[in-house]
């Protein structure tokens, strides 16, 4: 099966350099033209070098997904230089945070805005624009395995990320009328694989920290990024009742397949998913986190040495960052 979107125009928001660079490089590579919305410029100009060194072609899409205003302003932006959207992927959220007992009523609301009230105006202008010019498109939110089972010290993203996968579902019966489709995209902590944080020692999950003044974006992909240990969530309190909120001693394999991959793997399915031949999958979620998800709590596959992994992943970047 070759997946071909060549003449369709992309927009990413949070393109950042992991997830949604990945994403946005997949699209380019099988063809689509593609626009590139973070709140950072450094994160857009970088997806930007990304895509253009292996021959793709992108635009910029400055803008703040919270701000409707911003949001017409770039999906106009995009109209005006291609005439078209075919594509939307909603990417952009704030990873990390904290636990209920310590998340603050201000970073619990800005988080949840960043991910419901982005994709709700993405998709809504995005939408409108495919709707009048008679375009049967691709809209495809990401989720998280945080978004379908309970983990600890990140309650604002685990809200938010549930909250996407309804949001799916509804907006899918708005837009069937319109030959639209909408799905949802769940990862789970991929292994960075973008060059330039290879280069620069990042092999953990990212986490972009909040900018004054305006959301940041781009998380899980990241927007600045740097490595997080212990897990996805904050510091917590020392008073003396506290217990862990996590246990980070030796466990044995998470991962049916060994291994929950990387961007790259993110991308190929997101490429596949946007394309005519699933052209009837609507409402719905793609799951790529190596068999996590199915996994019963209580038993492993194998032991570590036994798993026979994946086959080799097949890449997408042709350069280096160098």
């Amino acid at each position: 099966m070759d997946i071909n979107l060549d003449g369709k125009v992309a927009l990413i928001t949070g393109c950042g350099p992991n997830i949604g660079s990945g994403i946005a490089l997949a699209l380019s590579r099988y063809g689509a033209k593609v626009a590139c919305n973070d709140v950072s410029t450094e994160s857009i100009d970088a997806c930007i070098r990304r895509i253009e060194r292996n021959g793709g072609t992108a635009m910029a899409a400055p803008g703040d997904v919270t701000d409707e205003e911003q949001v017409k302003g770039y999906v106009d932006a995009v109209l005006e230089r291609w005439g078209r959207i075919d594509i939307l992927v909603n990417n952009a959220a704030l990873l990390g945070g904290k636990g209920v007992l310590d998340e603050t009523a201000e970073d619990f609301e800005r988080s949840v805005r960043v991910s419901s009230l982005g994709y709700f105006l993405n998709t809504k202008h995005v939408g409108r624009a495919m709707a009048e010019r008679e375009i049967r498109g691709s809209i495809v939110c990401v989720s998280s395995s945080n978004g379908w089972s309970g983990t600890a010290g990140v309650i604002a993203y685990a809200f938010n990320k549930g909250g996407v996968n309804n949001f799916v579902r509804a907006a899918a019966m708005d837009l069937a009328p319109y030959g639209i489709r909408v799905n949802s995209f769940t990862p789970t902590a991929p292994t960075p694989d973008n060059p330039e944080l290879v280069a620069a020692g990042v092999t953990g999950v990212l986490q972009s920290p909040p900018r004054s003044g305006s959301p940041a974006q781009g998380a899980p992909s990241g927007s600045g990024g740097r490595a997080t240990s212990g897990g996805l969530g904050g510091a917590v309190g020392d008073e003396p009742w506290r217990r862990p909120t996590r246990w980070s001693g030796d466990r044995a394999p998470m991962v049916p397949m060994g291994t929950t991959g990387t961007p790259t793997d993110i991308g190929h399915a997101v490429a596949w998913l946007s394309s005519d031949y699933a052209r009837l999958i609507t409402g719905t979620d793609l799951v790529v986190d190596g068999g996590a998800r199915a996994r019963n709590f209580a038993y492993i596959p194998a032991a570590a040495e036994d798993l026979a992994g994946p086959v080799p992943l097949i890449s997408l970047d042709e350069d280096d960052a160098t």
